[in-house]
C-alpha cells in the first residue's frame, strides 16, 4: 500500500516558476513509477510527466523544456518543477503510483493516487 500527498499548489502568473511535491509512505514506494497528471475543469486527466525507480523520465511534448521531475527514493518524495508556466497549466495537478511498467502516461494503470493540488496561473 502506498500513500501519496501532494504540496506546493498556488496562484502564479504567466512566466513564474513553482514546484510541486508528492511525499509518499509506504515501503513498496522506491519500486513504483511515479506519474505527474493534471486536469483542467471540463478535461480528461493528462499526463505531464513520469519517472522510473531508476530514474528515467518521461514528459508530455506540452511541458517538455520547462518541467522537470525529479525523486528521492530514500526521502520517498517526488518532486515536479515547473518554469515558464502558462495559463494553459492551470489545472489540479496529481501524483500517482504504479507497479506497471507500460502504458504509463494512461491513468488507468495506476493503482495509488494522491488528493490533489491545484494551480492557477494567471495571464
Amino acid at each position: 500500500q502506498v500513500q501519496l500527498v501532494e504540496s506546493g499548489g498556488g496562484l502564479v502568473q504567466a512566466g513564474d516558476s513553482l514546484r510541486l511535491s508528492c511525499a509518499a509512505s509506504g515501503r513498496t514506494f522506491g519500486q513504483n513509477y511515479v506519474g505527474w497528471f493534471r486536469q483542467a475543469p471540463g478535461k480528461e486527466r493528462e499526463f505531464v510527466a513520469g519517472i522510473s525507480r531508476s530514474g528515467g523520465r518521461t514528459y508530455a511534448e506540452s511541458v517538455r523544456g520547462r518541467f522537470t521531475i525529479s525523486r528521492d527514493n530514500g526521502k520517498n518524495t517526488v518532486d515536479l518543477q515547473m518554469n515558464s508556466l502558462k495559463p494553459t497549466d492551470t489545472a489540479v495537478y496529481y501524483c500517482a503510483a504504479t507497479l506497471a511498467i507500460f502504458g504509463l502516461t494512461t491513468p488507468s494503470r495506476y493503482d495509488y493516487w494522491g488528493q490533489g493540488t491545484q494551480l492557477i496561473v494567471s495571464s
